[in-house]
């Protein structure tokens, strides 16, 4: 009999799925998308209700020829590709190049209860995800396809891109830097004093008294001048209890990870990227070979909902029981509200069984998958606990016409915290006092503060911003920051996101030019339409139509000329030729200073080595001075701020690990002048690579690295090439 074969895009996923099945599956793998737009055109009828022209992606014939060949061989034709709208995609594409109907199943878990489950339940493919999925592609090669163009006859570089919410990132980055560099700290004085009641207590033979401290409220001096003032005025007045009050304060356990909180928390506590922690979420959820056996420890990483599966619920709170006790668990389940628009067909991000945890696994996971597995288990277990239960305090106390507050909080009981791991940290209990009571003033203190100005984005924090904007999805947030980041839009300085001068000239063009189009409330509003397209509520045709035409008429008025000047700035600099002031304008390498009587006076040189500097936060090793990023005909190197006093250089740094030894990829010249990309770790270490490295696995071998060639990344190993953002 023919076998009925399951396809996957995955050879990971397909290996494990495999172990679970007996000898009448065949399984095989699609390694990703197979069809996408084509990178010589548009690929767009504009005219036919925005048609896509789909062709094979290069390099993918072979998978597609062997697909057809086992297709036409095998009984059923079972589509398992991932439950989101790229997953549908997929399947829509195999089942269109295979030319045979398969039936479609989700797998939520690889797990053997996961697969069996599914296979006995399967359907068809959603064509509202695939139409959704489809939009939002040609949205993206509309923008992308007609935008970056522009940016090239402005800029002189074709290595340049925008996208329709790349962009939107990108301008986010540049707006919250503008408002640090436009920020004026505001001075201001707390002035804290310590008290105590005159009631003592006995403690080893010697009497103390309950001291505690309270910060004088609403007031805040401006200057030391008044803050002085009020000490002087204070240490004259009586202190007098106004009102005592004590509590009860319950701090209840977080929801389970969706893909945003995974992200924002695998930055802030593991230092982890978007784009990495994505990658060993993927690891985790396709399977790892565990005692021998291959199983998918977490459940699909992309999703946007917090709901759990009764009978998972029911298995973590008889754990949470038997491992720390009754009381450790809420009499009711801990059920938390989803968000407007969670897709709820999709569980939260929890491990798949209980029966493994990080502490019997640990030896068969990788340092990254262990990190982040035991996160996602401690979230799961401790949003099923119990609240933290503290006792509070807080008095407002009066002297004259001041007022300070004294409030505490002990921790009575653990709860949750003890199942996430969270260590409380604990203050000074004020002490029981009574209205009325007078109280004596041990000291007072005065410190000055500075108003700050908001924070850099980290990568954690800028996954925040875009779920709470609306932009992006699930499956979008880790691409977005990789990919401004990868364009040489922003770098990171320690963990912060800082827009590079690139990003902020290619920001003010895309701005100025095409206001409504990055707008944040726009982009919002496309990502609501797509949701509207899925759920059936409006036509595909119809989205992109209302689209194309606010579009085209941007693209209508954007002027090169125009956009190029926008970006000259007048200096300071004379031309030592005509006499007149010279402006800095953007050439092929990189900003220079002109002659402003061009073209009667055709004077440039090169921009004075102080303007327009990058800084990396980083001294010079022989001199101390600040280093800098500079730009050649050959490429970007780090030197320092000194030149030519200082002749220090070194490479700059791509921040992609070898896949050879782990050392980081920086950018090296040959003799000629050429660049390429290798180890730091070189001599020990011969790895190199002419492409831009991006951490990202080759999905034909899985070697750890690709480059970065045109629109499509290549493995330096085997030669596969996929396109770029697949």
């Amino acid at each position: 009999m023919s076998k009925d074969l399951i396809i996957v895009e995955s050879p990971t996923k397909a290996r494990t799925i495999k172990r679970y099945l007996d000898k009448g599956y065949e399984v095989a793998s699609s390694s990703g998308h197979i069809l996408d737009l084509p990178g010589n055109k548009l690929g767009v009828d504009i005219e036919k209700d925005f048609e896509p022209s789909y062709v094979p992606i290069k390099g993918k014939g072979k998978i597609i020829k062997e697909l057809k060949q086992i297709s036409k061989k095998s009984g059923r034709v079972i589509l398992a590709t991932d439950p989101d709208r790229e997953g549908e995609a997929i399947a829509y594409h195999i089942q269109k190049v295979i030319e045979r109907e398969g039936e479609r199943v989700l797998f939520y878990e690889i797990t053997e209860e996961g697969v069996t489950k599914a296979l006995k339940n399967p359907g068809k493919i959603n064509m509202s995800k695939v139409n959704a999925q489809v939009a939002r592609r040609i949205l993206d090669r509309l923008v992308g396809y007609t935008v970056s163009p522009l940016l090239w006859k402005v800029f002189k570089k074709s290595t340049l891109s925008a996208g329709r919410v790349q962009s939107v990132a990108l301008r986010l980055v540049c707006e919250r830097e503008s408002e640090i560099r436009s920020f004026v700290p505001q001075e201001y004085w707390n002035v804290t004093v310590r008290l105590s009641s005159p009631k003592t207590v006995r403690l080893q033979k010697e009497e103390t008294k309950d001291e505690f401290d309270a910060k004088l409220l609403r007031l805040k001096p401006k200057t030391e001048k008044e803050a002085g003032e009020v000490v002087g005025d204070i240490s004259e007045k009586k202190f007098v209890v106004k009102s005592f009050r004590e509590g009860k304060k319950l701090r209840h356990p977080k929801p389970p990870y969706i893909t945003s909180t995974l992200q924002q928390d695998a930055s802030a506590n593991l230092s982890m990227t978007a784009s990495r922690t994505m990658k060993v979420a993927q690891e985790l959820f396709e399977g790892v070979e565990v005692g021998g056996k291959a199983i998918g420890l977490i459940t699909y990483m992309r999703t946007d909902s917090v709901r759990i599966a009764g009978e998972k619920i029911k298995e973590a709170r008889k754990f949470i029981k038997d491992t720390y006790g009754e009381e450790f668990i809420p009499q009711k389940p801990n059920i938390y509200k989803e968000k407007k628009g969670a897709q709820g067909a999709h569980e939260a991000i929890r491990p798949t069984t209980l029966k493994l945890p990080p502490s019997k696994v640990k030896r068969y996971l990788t340092y990254d998958q262990d990190r982040l597995y035991n996160m996602i288990w401690r979230r799961f277990l401790s949003s099923q606990g119990a609240a933290a239960v503290y006792s509070t305090r807080k008095s407002i106390i009066e002297a004259g016409k001041y007022e300070f507050e004294a409030a505490s909080e002990m921790l009575d009981f653990l709860g949750f915290l003890s199942i996430a791991g969270i260590k409380e940290k604990e203050g000074d209990e004020v002490p029981k006092l009574r209205e009325g009571e007078v109280l004596s003033l041990v000291s007072i203190k005065k410190e000055q503060e500075f108003t700050k100005p908001k924070p850099r984005y980290t990568e954690g924090s800028m996954v925040k911003e875009l779920e709470a904007r609306g932009i992006g999805r699930p499956s979008t947030y880790a691409p977005i920051i990789f990919t401004i980041i990868q364009r040489g839009y922003v770098r990171k300085e320690k963990g912060k996101l800082v827009p590079t001068e690139l990003g902020e000239m290619v920001n003010r063009v895309l701005v100025k030019n095409f206001s409504e189009l990055f707008d944040v409330k726009f982009t919002k509003e496309m990502e609501e339409q797509l949701d509207r397209v899925e759920a059936r509520d409006i036509e595909k045709k119809e989205l992109l139509s209302d689209f194309y035409g606010k579009f085209s008429k941007s693209i209508g008025r954007f002027d090169t000329k125009e956009a190029r000047e926008s970006l000259e700035e007048l200096t300071d600099e004379i031309c030592e030729k005509c006499g007149k002031h010279m402006v800095i304008k953007i050439g092929k390498y990189g900003r220079f200073l002109a002659c402003s009587g061009y073209p009667e006076c055709k004077n440039t040189r090169p921009l004075n080595r102080n303007s327009g500097v990058e800084k990396i936060g980083e001294k010079c090793p022989l001199c101390g001075k600040d280093l800098v990023i500079k730009n050649s005909r050959y490429g970007r190197f780090i030197a320092c701020s000194g030149y030519p006093d200082c002749k220090f250089t070194k490479p700059l740094g791509t921040g992609v690990r070898c896949p050879e030894c782990g050392g980081e990829i920086v950018e090296r010249r040959t003799k000629r002048g050429k660049i390429f990309y290798g180890c730091k770790n070189y001599p020990k270490c011969h790895f190199s690579m002419w492409n831009h490295p991006v951490q990202k696995d080759c999905p034909k071998c899985g070697y750890g690295i690709m480059g970065e060639k045109g629109k499509f990344l290549v493995c330096p190993k085997c030669g596969a090439k996929v396109p770029l953002g697949v």
